[in-house]
């Protein structure tokens, strides 16, 4: 982790077409990181959302917490893939049946 407390491979990086966004993120989403994955997942405008966590390493109850205030903002339009870590922790917290959560793809 940097001075900041947040770590240095976290990224979120969000690109929108249309009145959506993608969102692409690598490293650890936890208590330093999780506000910054919901502010790159919520640019004015957008009325839906993909987040990209397939290079997520590490996740915990802040990044549980950002992606439920996600669902609630994009009822029906978020869409989640998941890394395997990713999937684990949703599934021991009970939301692998989210209809958000996509299935691995490749």
């Amino acid at each position: 982790m940097d001075q900041d407390g947040q770590d240095p491979t976290f990224s979120a990086n969000g690109a929108v077409s249309g009145d959506r966004v993608t969102v692409t993120v690598t490293g650890e989403v936890d208590m330093a990181t999780a506000d910054a994955l919901f502010a790159a997942a919520t640019p004015a405008g957008v009325t839906g959302a993909t987040l990209d966590l397939r290079a997520v390493t590490f996740f915990d109850s802040a990044a549980i917490h950002a992606l439920i205030r996600l669902a609630e903002r994009f009822p029906g339009t978020l869409e989640v893939l998941p890394s395997g870590r990713v999937r684990r922790v949703l599934d021991i917290s009970g939301l692998s049946d989210q209809p958000w959560l996509k299935q691995d793809r490749g």
